[in-house]
């Protein structure tokens, strides 16, 4: 499913590519306890997913994987740095830890597991290939541009894996009870990307009705950036709206499942085309804008290479960051 902009810019051809030179993630973590039982280690790994990051830590350790916490999924086709918990005792084994492709930066002590959302954001370093000295400046003007007034927060491509339309089919097969799935691992991914379909579907829908910034409706359900509280306002008075563009507050949009928040009047018209009340997993509300922040745009002449640097928060794509700048879907 293609995915829309809000700002009306014209195509820019370059070249981007995921490898572990052209796309470095790094993590910003919540603030660690400093004692407790677990160890907190912040790895860089190069040209592997989480999942292979955790299953090698397990078998390297030799620890079942649901010993060990993560923040976030980080991609595979990338140079990325990432925190992982494991239990403290394991502490003498670590030391006796090597992979070509893990590098074990600095360890710390926490008082938890780390569980999914357990972070502030990423930071991103990106090479665009192929770019014309004449739109640099367009490239850094439009990133600025998003930083202000925001983008959609689409779930990317490599959300949904190679086979979408299966994937979408299975998903659906279980959730009616048409499949049954032993691996609950895989049927908890199905269904989330059956959930993030429709999140992007509902946002395409929300941006078509926008005009260079997004347009709210009454009874949307907001999130106060300040202690991530929900509220839903009857009406959209001025003070929402000042709050929206001084980045208080964002609207946001369904991840449809069991108790979670649903909108309300205006907004609720909308967001009922795109809900489905027989997931029984737990829903989730999702941030529709998000302001990309820390930006900085340096060329390189001679090789045509625009460097970007940006930081997103946590569960956003800095390929729909891309995306944006291009105004063209980078896979569809």
């Amino acid at each position: 499913m293609k995915r829309v902009f809000l700002q009306n810019y014209k195509p820019l051809e370059f070249k981007f590519y995921q490898n572990k030179d052209d796309f470095i993630v790094t993590e910003n973590p919540i603030k660690f306890t400093n004692r407790g039982n677990f160890i907190i280690l912040k790895i860089e790994k190069e040209r592997l997913g989480t999942w292979d990051l955790i299953d090698s830590l397990a078998r390297n350790l030799n620890i079942y994987d649901n010993e060990i916490g993560y923040a976030g999924l980080k991609d595979k086709n990338a140079t990325t740095t990432q925190h992982i918990s494991i239990p403290r005792k394991y502490a003498k084994d670590i030391k006796k830890f090597k992979h070509p492709k893990i590098k074990i930066l600095e360890t710390y002590l926490h008082s938890t597991k780390l569980n999914i959302g357990d972070l502030i954001g990423n930071s991103f370093e990106i090479n665009l290939h192929e770019v014309e000295s004449c739109d640099v400046g367009v490239i850094e003007k439009r990133l600025h541009e998003l930083g202000k007034n925001g983008m959609p927060n689409f779930f990317g491509y490599q959300r949904f894996g190679k086979d979408v339309k299966e994937n979408l089919e299975k998903a659906n097969k279980i959730i009616y009870g048409d499949l049954k799935i032993r691996d609950r691992k895989l049927e908890k991914m199905l269904i989330s990307i059956y959930q993030s379909d429709l999140f992007n579907k509902w946002l395409v829908k929300r941006v078509e009705m926008s005009d260079g910034k997004f347009k709210l409706l009454d009874g949307e359900v907001m999130k106060s950036l300040d202690d991530l509280k929900f509220f839903t306002p009857n009406k959209i008075n001025e003070k929402i709206i000042k709050d929206f563009e001084d980045k208080k507050i964002v609207p946001t949009g369904l991840l449809c499942g069991r108790e979670v928040y649903r909108a309300r009047n205006e907004a609720q018209l909308i967001e009922k085309e795109f809900d489905d009340t027989y997931i029984q997993e737990k829903g989730l509300r999702r941030d529709a804008i998000i302001f990309p922040k820390d930006i900085f745009v340096n060329y390189d002449v001679e090789n045509k290479k625009c460097k970007l640097k940006f930081t997103l928060p946590k569960a956003s794509y800095a390929t729909v960051v891309v995306e944006n700048i291009a105004n063209q879907n980078l896979r569809v």
